[in-house]
């Protein structure tokens, strides 16, 4: 039986003209889950492969998890690990611009109009602009887990986003389009998905575990976007 590590990016450039860089605090938190790694296996970490989406900010997560771990292995891209485009979501049912989230009250704002707006896409009553159907991203992210499950036997990283692992989960465990939802937007930064898999199943061990920021030095890393 394998082991499948489903790992969300660090935070990322949230509020900015381009999202989809890692913050300062983004790039140490993929590096100190690369350190954890090292530390709690030691010697015997080895990875069969790994798997990324093409976005720059799971791209640059990788790369900081493994400067951290001193681990040199060939990344696959697989685009359906790409995240959706919050940007399209929120337009398909609210097209007049939102104001910069630069407070908690727009900040809650704004995540409030997000979750209406997956719960429409999810339901098939918009068509997000330059975005698949919900049922194709679904196939997207199955897909990567197919590969893993039929190609590999050993311990497999997947760097991905929030939605693509919640996706995952909810596929594994037949949760609602709600529940899949609130298990996205609760997904911390950096945090870390344990399925184990066989060639016929994946099975969810843990979800959202923080274990290389479980300390107090840490304790202003945790992040959600």
């Amino acid at each position: 039986m394998g082991t499948l590590y489903l790992v969300r990016h660090g935070q990322a450039s949230f509020g900015a003209d381009d999202y989809d860089n890692l913050s300062d605090l983004g790039r140490r938190q993929s590096v100190r889950l690369g350190q954890y790694l090292r530390q709690r296996f030691g010697a015997a970490l080895r990875l069969d492969a790994v798997l990324t989406g093409t976005l720059r900010r799971q791209v640059q997560t990788w790369e900081g998890i493994a400067e951290g771990a001193g681990l040199d292995v060939p990344r696959l891209e697989w685009p359906g690990l790409n995240e959706y485009d919050s940007h399209a979501v929120i337009h398909a049912i609210h097209p007049e611009p939102l104001p910069r989230a630069d407070t908690p009250e727009l900040y809650r704002a704004h995540f409030r109009i997000l979750r209406q707006g997956l719960a429409a896409w999810m339901r098939g009553d918009t068509a997000p602009r330059g975005m698949p159907s919900y049922r194709d991203f679904v196939r997207g992210v199955t897909s990567a887990l197919d590969h893993v499950r039929t190609q590999h036997a050993g311990n497999v990283l997947l760097v991905s986003s929030g939605g693509p692992i919640s996706t995952a989960v909810g596929h594994l465990l037949g949760t609602s389009p709600d529940t899949t939802i609130e298990l996205n937007l609760r997904y911390r930064n950096s945090a870390i998905t344990e399925l184990a898999f066989n060639p016929k199943r994946h099975a969810l061990v843990s979800y959202n575990t923080l274990p290389h920021l479980d300390s107090a030095e840490y304790a202003d890393w945790v992040t959600y976007a």
